[in-house]
């Protein structure tokens, strides 16, 4: 996906209500997972990504600061981030428990 063109997010509209169930798109590209929910408020925010699994399910929560995510919306308004990490790498996270 070619994000030259999205529109990236201002600090304001990084809330829980605009970001939960953002696709999240990693270093190769690829979809890696879905943020699930955000532990925080501003620059200490955390996103809960769901990543691995099918259809949400067998998915592991793992938990990433928000400012290594790039959030922003795509042509039809739909918001979406893109970060360094893999896929990979976020599997090996340790998995973020509630």
């Amino acid at each position: 996906m070619d994000h030259t063109n999205h529109v990236r997010l201002n600090t304001t509209e990084l809330t829980p209500a605009v970001l939960e169930g953002a696709t999240i798109y990693g270093a190769d590209d690829h979809k890696v997972g879905k943020v699930d929910h955000i532990h925080g408020s501003g620059e200490d925010s955390t996103a809960i990504i769901d990543v691995g699994g099918f259809l949400g399910i067998g998915a592991k929560p793992v938990a990433v600061p928000l400012t290594d995510l790039e959030f922003m919306r795509d042509q039809d308004g739909d918001v979406h981030a893109v970060t360094a990490w893999t896929k990979d790498q976020l599997k090996q996270m340790p998995e973020h428990r509630h």
